[in-house]
């Protein structure tokens, strides 16, 4: 007979499972599909067009902070509001598979993007709510994230598979299917996670969300604040560029672009089953150092060994550090250092970040610098385009060492209290 604590955590790692599954089946191949020509198969989007329909993310990020997380922490069980949204967001995200327009296909990614992103921060905060431990067991359940990215790319190759031009762009558009019905699916799941009820909108509760932005201005937090916005937009520069760098430059056919990509996510599984030793034996600042420098050392190797495609193969690996060593552990910190009335709402305060404003900065910084970098033929300058985000990284890195100082009386020790 299974122990109570096992039947929670099987449902939260599942409930991560599918909730990152939705957007790996789209992010990596979109770009792509949009900016293909139409007669290749692609819609023909412009980079003003593409720029403004990857902006959704962040557009909803901001409507997270001050309706969604709020709405969402003081209206509804969690569970509840991880069905609805994952309903009409799926329904959204489905329907693109049809759509030609710009504007559609615009309004309909912004409705996906608006009711999925606060499911992120939710899903977290009920995941937070249902665990004994955070820092030993937040990254197992994360892990169930990582395998739902992996699981995204594979059916893509199937896809893919020994199709070129324009039966491949047509059959890109499957990622529009896999992506919405993953998203029905979660939905009927939820009702099924444990009932994490809403917390009572009274007094100074109701305004959480402004409470945890105050906090923000405590000094070890805005430094993490500023470096989490500066590696955000270098995370996210990594999926605008990649496909296109791996296909166009190092020369790997399409079906293998997202199963390359997702090497990553099987070395997160690692890192992030470590984790929690890790933020013990090493503690927060070099913990974060350390997913910080992969992005470095990955963006180092793209622009000076693109020739090499073993090397950009095994940096790969490196995205699997970047995440869990820097992001999962910002969601770790965050849910020790801010008081337990707005943890949620101090989680909506970086997703921003890491969904919203990183992401934004990173459409309209790396989309208008590749097309800088590229000459007449087309070719793309991957070197200077690269060396951005490499120098970027560094400054981040410099931050958190030198400013950087997390309270002593807030350490990853296993003992946080919920």
């Amino acid at each position: 007979m299974s122990s109570p604590s096992r039947s929670p955590f099987a449902k939260l790692f599942t409930m991560m499972i599918l909730e990152f599954f939705i957007w790996g089946a789209w992010l990596p191949l979109i770009w792509g599909y949009m900016g293909g020509a139409v007669d290749k198969g692609g819609l023909g989007f412009t980079d003003f067009q593409q720029v403004w329909i990857g902006s959704a993310f962040a557009i909803s990020s901001i409507l997270a902070i001050f309706f969604s997380n709020q709405f969402a922490d003081r209206k509804f069980a969690a569970e509840r509001f991880m069905a609805f949204s994952h309903l009409v967001g799926g329904i959204a995200i489905l329907s693109l598979y049809w759509v030609k327009s710009f504007e559609l296909f615009f309004v309909l990614m912004l409705i996906h993007s608006i009711l999925y992103v606060p499911t992120i921060s939710v899903a977290n905060s009920l995941a937070f709510a249902n665990m004994s431990n955070a820092t030993r067991e937040f990254g197992l359940v994360r892990m169930g994230g990582t395998i739902g990215w992996i699981l995204a790319a594979w059916p893509l190759y199937f896809v893919l598979q020994g199709k070129e031009g324009v039966e491949a762009m047509n059959a890109t558009r499957n990622i529009f299917l896999i992506s919405g019905g993953a998203s029905l699916v979660l939905a009927a799941f939820s009702l099924t996670l444990p009932h994490t009820p809403p917390k009572p909108a009274t007094g100074e509760a109701s305004l959480a969300w402004l409470k945890a932005g105050k906090n923000l201005m405590i000094p070890c937090i805005l430094v993490l604040f500023v470096v989490t916005f500066i590696d955000s937009t270098i995370h996210n520069g990594y999926f605008l560029v990649t496909g296109g760098f791996l296909e166009n430059k190092v020369g790997f056919k399409k079906e293998w672009i997202m199963p390359i990509m997702s090497l990553g996510q099987v070395a997160e599984i690692l890192t992030m089953a470590v984790l929690g030793l890790a933020l013990k034996k090493l503690g927060w600042r070099k913990t974060l150092l350390i997913g910080i420098a992969g992005h470095v050392v990955r963006f180092a190797a793209y622009a000076y060994f693109p020739q090499s495609q073993a090397l950009i193969i095994v940096v790969q690996l490196l995205h699997g550090i970047c995440y869990a060593f820097f992001f999962a552990t910002v969601y770790i910190f965050v849910d020790a250092i801010f008081p337990k009335d707005v943890r949620s709402s101090a989680q909506g305060w970086f997703n921003l970040l890491i969904l919203g404003l990183g992401d934004l900065a990173a459409k309209w910084t790396f989309i208008p610098l590749a097309k800088s970098l590229t000459n007449a033929e087309g070719v793309v300058d991957y070197k200077n385009l690269f060396l951005v985000p490499t120098g970027l990284g560094v400054l981040a890195m410099l931050l958190l060492l030198v400013a950087f100082h997390p309270p002593k009386d807030v350490q990853p020790d296993g003992n946080v209290s919920h």
